[in-house]
């Protein structure tokens, strides 16, 4: 008899039969970004470092770095964030 394929863990298959956004069941950061100029993240981990060209956030599986110019921290919450400033790169690393 063969053997089904894996086609994601028990919490992707939940999500995608219910229909059900990804990153509520699966704990993964949902990014916001208005033009080049505000970023609004969920889902995060804390914040790593931060500094006014660069700041650093943890999330599931990696990390979120933002790089740019005057960055501000406007808002602060357990599990949201909002930074101000004049983006030029975000990365997200495993």
């Amino acid at each position: 008899m063969p053997r089904r394929k894996k086609k994601g863990s028990f919490k992707e298959v939940i999500a995608d039969f219910f229909e059900l956004p990804h990153e509520v069941l699966l704990d993964l950061p949902r990014i916001t970004l208005v033009g080049n100029v505000q970023l609004y993240i969920e889902n995060h981990r804390g914040v790593i470092s931060y500094d006014e060209s660069r700041v650093r956030l943890s999330v599931k599986n990696g990390e979120i770095i933002i790089r740019g110019e005057q960055l501000q921290i406007e808002n602060l919450l357990a599990e949201e964030l909002l930074i101000k400033g004049v983006f030029e790169n975000l990365t997200y690393e495993m």
